[in-house]
């Protein structure tokens, strides 16, 4: 089992709890004249093509949504929309006890850390504000790559901003985006948290057929990477035991 130098984490489900749209964008909705159920089946639906920030920035990304939605909203009524999704998207988003403690051990032991996450604008924008912050090495956002999970771009990123190889870094996360079997491919070992409370989780083209190493908390990392740390024992030489 490799040594690790770094440990990157998924967001959405992974350092926070399991994410459900709250009733804070229902305002959201009725600000754009839109129902709130047109509007989740929008955002539903282009997840990825929002996500991918080629759309603009958040008051851009929020004025195309309302063209598939159908509605024609004011300047003013889009532009406190955008500030309305932000504080719902925060409101949704609840860090996991084992985060803060989780990341300050695993930095402790001499690891960097980092965040990979598929996500829009509001997150980048909210990140820097939550306790996590001042614990992590590096962030990579789709909405600023330009793709998504399971894109190696998001993971070569991550990897140049340390200048480590992907080898030397572990991933955690959920499954969403089938980002466990992309950072696989990219060259880094990949483990699921499957946390009990993830049953319930909004998640998108899953990694369902993920049959690789599965964690049931996220203090379960530490552990993982110190028995990763531990030299194996001594090797007999190949002639003794041969016969």
């Amino acid at each position: 089992m490799p040594t690790y130098q770094a440990v990157l984490f998924d967001f959405f489900g992974t350092l926070s709890r399991s994410v459900q749209r709250g009733a804070a964008h229902r305002s959201t909705a009725e600000l754009l004249g839109c129902p709130p159920s047109t509007l989740v089946d929008v955002l539903d639906r282009t997840f990825y093509e929002r996500a991918c920030g080629r759309l603009g920035n958040a008051e851009a990304t929020l004025r195309w949504v309302c063209e598939q939605a159908g509605v024609r909203p004011s300047d003013d009524a889009v532009r406190s929309a955008v500030a309305s999704r932000h504080r719902a998207i925060r409101a949704d988003t609840r860090l996991r006890e084992e985060a803060v403690p989780t990341l300050a051990a695993l930095r402790r032991l001499g690891l960097r850390t980092g965040v990979i996450s598929d996500c829009t604008h509001e997150l980048p924008a909210f990140l820097p504000q939550l306790p996590i912050d001042p614990l992590l090495d590096v962030r990579v956002f789709s909405v600023q790559v330009g793709s998504c999970k399971p894109d190696p771009a998001l993971y070569q990123a991550a990897c140049r901003r340390l200048d480590l190889a992907p080898a030397d870094c572990l991933y955690v996360g959920d499954g969403g985006s089938q980002e466990l079997t992309g950072a696989e491919r990219a060259g880094m070992t990949a483990v699921r948290l499957a946390a009990p409370d993830l049953a319930g989780h909004m998640v998108f083209n899953a990694d369902a057929g993920w049959i690789g190493p599965v964690l049931r908390s996220l203090d379960e990392v530490v552990d993982l990477v110190r028995a990763a740390a531990v030299p194996a024992g001594p090797q007999l030489p190949a002639a003794c035991g041969s016969r």
